[in-house]
């Protein structure tokens, strides 16, 4: 099947930075919001999230990744179609100073 297709794990990225503003204090709020829409969107098979921790300094500035699984791209067009998702996301991206997202199916080279 083509990359892009229905069937199989998609992952979901997002790469952020977020304002200065945001204290630690809400962003751990606004990551356990994220973390607990695994809980709720039923698409949504998994949540991961960490912070940067390379040592080659080409984050662009991208400082959070977060990670959720899906069984398929119709599963990632659920969640982002999903009220729980959208009352999140209308709190959570006016934060952000600059966010990448990508989605992919992961692929074994054999």
């Amino acid at each position: 099947m083509a990359a892009g297709g229905g069937d199989g794990v998609v992952k979901h990225l997002l790469l952020a930075r977020f304002k200065d503003e945001v204290t630690p204090e809400r962003l751990d709020q606004l990551i356990r919001g994220y973390a607990a829409l695994v809980d709720v969107v039923p698409s949504m098979k998994a949540f991961h999230w960490g912070t940067d921790v390379s040592i080659e300094n080409m984050h662009q500035g991208f400082t959070h990744v977060f990670e959720s699984t899906f069984e398929s791209t119709e599963g990632i067009k659920e969640y982002i179609e999903h009220p729980a998702h959208v009352q999140f996301a209308n709190v959570f991206l006016p934060v952000l100073e600059k966010a990448l997202i990508i989605d992919y199916k992961p692929t074994s080279v054999n």
